[in-house]
């Protein structure tokens, strides 16, 4: 009895492991954040009349083709992943799930997800999302990421598409609106990742992946993070200036970027150890609550 109770034990053990593993891989936060960013996409566009299942299966599909998109990324990544601090526990490159088997679930939840889009959504959707896990998967960390500084501000496009394939999802159709929220999420990127970079330089370097900080040095960095937070504060505004929010958004907006630029400018003029982390960590944050706000602007304020 013993025996067979220390024996479940240890299954369960390692089945929870490796259920940890897969989530890892899966970058299950992230996608959390994009599936996130799709829903209030989805929940500014018109209003067609489709169920809250078919809605909520879409933004399954979504999050399950990003997801498949994370996995390629640790595959393509894994010997880079090795060599950096960060990055050298994650289970592809410590080697505790094979390249083989992370390609596999890959593959299964990547299918699944395009079926998904197909099925309740339609087949722009399930098109554009596909197309947004080559950009990330393969034409930014096969490429770009190893060939230019500038490799964060051009792939960053795939990771800004979410609020888009939200929006197409419920429409059918594209429209000049949720092209506004891919624009804050696009501008967004540079500074978010930068303020990582300026952190983990020494990683980069010695994983010989030129970033911008390597690259061109960490003082012309941060005065690329100051710029880029202020245009994206000026970015923020468009969506009340068109229409698409109203006053809360605006203060919301408003004030998560003063944070934002003040955050960059202390990077840039009174850093100590943990001020790019912290303007890292913040982004994440700022992106999250903008978001929302969006949402309760247009949703939950009468």
């Amino acid at each position: 009895m013993a025996l067979l109770l220390s024996t479940e034990k240890s299954f369960l053990s390692q089945s929870s492991e490796l259920l940890k593993d897969y989530l890892a891989i899966s970058k299950f936060k992230v996608v959390a954040m994009l599936v996130l960013t799709a829903w209030v996409g989805l929940a500014l566009a018109p209003d067609v009349g489709r169920g809250v299942f078919v809605q909520l299966a879409s933004l399954l599909g979504i999050g399950l083709l990003s997801a498949a998109a994370a996995v390629i990324n640790h595959v393509v990544d894994s010997e880079i992943d090795s060599k950096m601090a960060r990055t050298r526990h994650r289970p592809v490159a410590k080697g505790r799930l094979s390249k083989q088997h992370a390609l596999s679930f890959a593959a299964v939840i990547g299918v699944l997800g395009f079926i998904m889009l197909m099925v309740w959504a339609n087949t722009l959707t399930a098109i554009l999302t596909l197309f947004a896990l080559v950009g990330y998967a393969f034409i930014y960390t096969s490429f770009l990421k190893r060939a230019t500084p500038q490799n964060i501000v051009i792939g960053g496009l795939a990771g800004a598409m979410p609020p888009l394939l939200g929006w197409v999802s419920e429409t059918g159709h594209m429209a000049a609106a949720p092209w506004l929220l891919v624009m804050i999420i696009f501008t967004w990127t540079p500074p978010h990742f930068w303020a990582l970079a300026i952190a983990r330089k020494s990683d980069y370097e010695r994983a010989k992946i030129p970033m911008l900080p390597v690259t061109h040095g960490i003082e012309f960095c941060k005065t690329c993070v100051v710029g880029y937070s202020i245009l994206l504060a000026l970015v923020c505004v468009l969506p009340y200036l068109i229409g698409m929010s109203g006053l809360i958004y605006l203060l919301g907006a408003s004030v998560l970027n003063a944070i934002f630029i003040y955050k960059a400018l202390k990077l840039k003029i009174a850093p100590k150890d943990d001020t790019a982390m912290d303007l890292f960590r913040f982004s994440i944050v700022h992106l999250m609550l903008l978001f929302i706000a969006l949402f309760i602007d247009k949703w939950l304020v009468l």
